[in-house]
């Protein structure tokens, strides 16, 4: 009887092999693989799991013979070349919803850090300076929210908000259907009328590259407190920036940065981290919204849960 195998090629927590195992599957585990023998390792085997490692293109799997599936270890899909596995009939899955609870509490703490001087009260403390009334915080209670990118990540912000007495309204113009209780549904015109608070929680593709740009902070009536746990190059740091200046935007709780490889910034790059990195009224952290113990688990419960369904499927061998 023919066995699947599947070559694993990023580092992942140790509870995906008896998983893997649980459901009949022989693994190849090589973390230390480097990126330019990724290609000839994959003659023979059935799947791939990858992380952050590589981009996964069409030259990587071109002497994949076997190749049924490759499997992102993580949310978001941007390293990988889908069209060049549609054209193969290769599967492409992530697993979005294993670290969708983590990024939900992640950005709720960002925002109630950026509110109410957390961050920023704790480094004054730790320089022995103490001020209560220039630390006046705002509550998000009444406050409206406006979440873009209704997918799982935007679904489980609204849930952690559920119960600070916000308003919820939701704007995803790939899939409106999934919008429901606790968000409204309302076109991004009208978030942008209404909102105090916005947080953005789609993925990057060519599509949303730079979508929060100039225009796009120039559209909202009110300032804004804006939160990005999604992918950096969805945001025009440049003009992120400029309205941090301005005042459009009373501050900005970023995880996730335009470039994260800090030591080969641009000269622009640089100009914009050194205010980002300054300034009192943005929280920063380093791509970490969705990484937490539990996450690093139910990653593997899901990657292993879309496998055991293409094998239901006879897709597999």
């Amino acid at each position: 009887m023919a066995i699947t195998r599947i070559l694993i090629i990023d580092e992942v927590h140790a509870s995906l092999f008896s998983m893997l195992e649980g459901i009949g599957i022989a693994y190849d585990y090589r973390p230390d693989i480097k990126p330019i023998e990724v290609c000839e390792a994959l003659v023979g085997f059935d799947g791939l799991i990858v992380r952050s490692k590589m981009r996964i293109t069409a030259d990587t799997i071109k002497l994949a013979d076997k190749l049924k599936f490759v499997g992102r270890a993580g949310a978001g899909l941007d390293n990988i070349d889908a069209e060049a596995l549609q054209e193969r009939g290769i599967a492409l899955f992530g697993a979005n919803e294993g670290n969708r609870q983590a990024v939900g509490e992640h950005a709720l703490g960002m925002l109630l850090s950026l509110m109410r001087n957390i961050t920023r009260g704790d480094r004054q403390v730790r320089d022995k300076v103490w001020l209560r009334e220039e630390n006046r915080g705002e509550e998000i209670s009444g406050k409206t929210v406006g979440i873009i990118g209704y997918g799982h990540m935007g679904q489980s912000f609204a849930r952690v908000l559920r119960g600070f007495g916000c308003r919820l309204l939701a704007y995803d113009r790939f899939a409106p259907e999934k919008i429901a209780i606790p968000a409204e549904s309302v076109l991004l015109e009208e978030l942008q009328a209404e909102a105090d608070i916005v947080s953005l929680h789609i993925p990057y593709i060519p599509e949303n590259r730079a979508f929060a740009n100039d225009a796009f902070f120039q559209g909202f009536s009110k300032q804004i407190w804006f939160v990005n746990t999604s992918r950096g190059e969805v945001v025009d740091q440049t003009a992120l920036v400029r309205h941090l200046q301005s005042g459009k935007l009373k501050g900005a709780a970023l995880d996730v940065l335009e470039n994260e490889k800090l030591k080969s910034l641009t000269e622009e790059q640089s100009r914009n981290f050194y205010y980002l990195k300054s300034a009192d009224h943005v929280v920063l952290t380093p791509h970490i919204a969705g990484w937490t113990h539990e996450s690093y688990v139910q990653i593997n419960e899901v990657m292993v849960q879309k496998i055991q369904a293409l094998q239901e499927a006879g897709k597999l061998p």
